[in-house]
């Protein structure tokens, strides 16, 4: 597979995670932990039919435990704060919340061996996050009873979906079979979660039963694998860069399908985030075609 070849099937990840605040808004009543076993057993599925077609089911006894624990500690743990996340908040805010993951991406890259932050990387942190103070700012008497917790769990998941991308680079012999793996326990610990902590509640109509599917197959199934393929195979920086577009991309999804209203609030928040990620990519990339560390 070519470079190009692996950074396009990456980029339909993200086309595919923009569909993911919508799906899940039309889930509802359907409670998070119960919500995520069903996703993640039908993303399972679709993994081991693709392992089962590339005869791939022998290479998941090279993958070391680490990466296991890691990988599944990182779906479990971003999903339920999402879907938690939408619950408990207005979803175009808490959705722009959450997908601060690519700035977060940027900044923790740069803690790694041999790079360091530069003054566009603090620039862009710091738009980015007056977007989410644009988004709260004005409305902190309304939402500090109900809304703010949300705000919080979206600002949660945003950074472990950061951590599990960044640390995935360090598991880059794995191969992309484990992702089933990462899958099948993630639906088993949200299924016993479920029946320890909540009452069932199963999707209501053809509606919430194909937006369930939906999430399955698609941003809680495919993208996973594609993902990890781009990542791993791809030109990382572009797809890096790419995803920056999620938030916004979400953001319109849930106008266009009128769950949310457009807002000036709303599109210069998504503006400010977006930038301000955009920003800190194009001060890593001018440093990798200098070939030297951003800074």
């Amino acid at each position: 597979m070519t470079t190009r070849s692996a950074t396009i099937i990456g980029f339909t990840a993200i086309l595919l995670w923009a569909s993911l605040a919508v799906l899940t808004v039309l889930t509802a009543p359907v409670p998070p932990f119960e919500l995520t076993a069903i996703c993640f057993a039908i993303g399972a599925g679709v993994g081991l039919v693709w392992m089962l077609a590339r005869g791939g089911l022998g290479r998941l006894r090279t993958v070391p435990p680490a990466a296991y624990a890691f990988g599944i500690a990182g779906l479990f743990g971003y999903h339920f704060c999402y879907f938690t996340a939408l619950r408990m908040a207005p979803p175009a805010e808490a959705g722009l919340i959450a997908y601060l993951w690519p700035l977060f991406i940027v900044l923790l890259s740069g803690l790694l061996p041999g790079e360091r932050l530069s003054p566009a990387h603090i620039l862009g942190a710091l738009a980015a996050l007056a977007g989410v103070a644009l988004l709260v700012g004005g409305n902190v008497t309304r939402v500090s009873g109900e809304a703010l917790p949300g705000f919080g769990v979206a600002f949660l998941c945003a950074l472990i979906w950061s951590a599990y991308s960044v640390g995935s680079r360090r598991f880059g012999a794995v191969p992309t079979e484990a992702v089933t793996v990462f899958c099948i326990a993630t639906a088993l610990l949200s299924a016993l979660a479920h029946l320890a902590l909540e009452q069932t509640v199963w999707p209501r109509g053809a509606a919430g039963w194909l937006a369930t599917i939906g999430l399955g197959i698609g941003p809680l199934g495919i993208a996973f694998f594609t993902w990890d393929i781009g990542m791993k195979k791809g030109d990382i920086q572009l797809l890096g860069v790419a995803s920056y577009a999620a938030p916004l991309l979400s953001t319109l999804a849930l106008i266009a399908a009128g769950i949310t209203p457009a807002s000036p609030k709303i599109l210069s928040a998504a503006v400010l985030i977006v930038g301000g990620a955009a920003l800190a990519a194009r001060a890593s990339a001018k440093a990798r075609r200098a070939g030297v560390s951003p800074g």
